[in-house]
């Protein structure tokens, strides 16, 4: 009755200063320019700042088995062949071999319900952010990278190819392609968007599932299902405004998908109360589901800086590395 949080209201307007911001709710965006300035301000920060610590962001995969050794005590527990080890009676753990080229994923949701922002930023203008930044760390390595779009009028999927025109090919995708949610749409519904996952990506890669979640259920199980054969990464985009509905008074809120509209009262502190209740209730079920299919999750946040959120993101991964635990944790951002 409440999921009030796929709704969108107009009192925001965005804010001046914000060029990014401005250029994708005014009109086309230029992925040229957009790259340009997520490599001078967010790539060379990260390049340098994860120097070292590049493959935690992306952890089991792009390996190949190497050898068996008998264990010993500075191993990693996870690399432990338990068939092995049954059949030696002497514990012996897996030694692999890096691949050098990886292949990465994006699968972007770009249904009506992401191009909400209240604070002059769209989840849509995050999430291109995040692709750009991720996609051209990886590529200027020489790996491959590819997208499945859905909910975009455009090409629904895009071979893992390398180079910096592939990125710039993947964003103009993302940023200049019509929404086919809107007025009268249907609900995003991820199933659809993960099964065309598992159909399309055949080699094991890591896959970013990029998205605000905001969906019909039942697709938990095809995320298990994805999760299973590639490294598997949620990348949630959220803003401040779907999670506490401030005192606005009277206003109208429209469903960014079907456009449905109804009007609200804010001041009724009984109904905040009740929509930061069941925003919390969604909150804690997408937590149970992505920690049930052992997904990591990475919150991108509209009003917060996408290089702080890596680096926080980057930092949990190797803590629970070092632990090593051999469980799957949901991460997420401490608020």
């Amino acid at each position: 009755m409440f999921g009030l949080r796929r709704f969108r209201s107009s009192p925001d307007a965005p804010s001046a200063n914000d060029a990014s911001a401005q250029a994708s709710l005014n009109g086309r965006v230029d992925p040229e320019s957009l790259l340009h300035r997520l490599e001078w301000t967010v790539v060379r920060r990260l390049d340098g700042m994860l120097h070292g610590d590049y493959r935690t962001l992306f952890r089991g995969f792009g390996l190949d088995l190497a050898d068996l050794r008998e264990y010993q005590l500075h191993d990693d527990v996870r690399h432990i062949d338990w068939n092995v080890t049954a059949r030696l009676q002497v514990p012996h753990v897996r030694e692999f071999q890096e691949d050098r080229e990886v292949s990465a994923w994006f699968l972007l949701d770009l249904s009506g319900s992401v191009d909400f922002g209240s604070r002059g930023i769209r989840k849509r203008t995050m999430a291109a952010d995040f692709v750009a930044v991720l996609a051209r760390l990886l590529t200027r390595y020489g790996n491959r990278v590819g997208a499945v779009l859905y909910g975009a009028a455009g090409v629904p999927v895009i071979p893992a190819r390398s180079g910096r025109r592939h990125v710039l090919h993947i964003l103009d995708q993302m940023l200049n392609s019509a929404s086919g949610s809107g007025s009268g749409g249907d609900e995003t519904d991820l199933d659809d968007l993960l099964d065309r996952a598992l159909s399309t990506i055949k080699r094991r890669s890591v896959v970013f599932l990029v998205s605000d979640f905001i969906s019909k259920p039942g697709w938990q199980k095809k995320l298990s299902a994805l999760s299973q054969r590639h490294e598997v990464i949620a990348v949630r985009l959220y803003d401040p405004l779907e999670q506490t509905l401030p005192d606005l008074g009277l206003v109208v809120l429209q469903d960014a998908e079907t456009g449905e509209q109804m009007f609200v009262d804010t001041h009724d502190a009984a109904f905040r109360a009740r929509f930061e209740k069941a925003g919390l209730e969604r909150e804690e079920a997408l937590r149970e589901a992505l920690s049930q299919a052992g997904v990591d999750c990475l919150e991108l946040a509209t009003d917060e800086r996408l290089d702080d959120a890596l680096l926080h993101f980057t930092r949990l991964r190797r803590r629970r590395s070092m632990l090593a635990s051999g469980g799957n944790v949901l991460l997420t951002r401490e608020r």
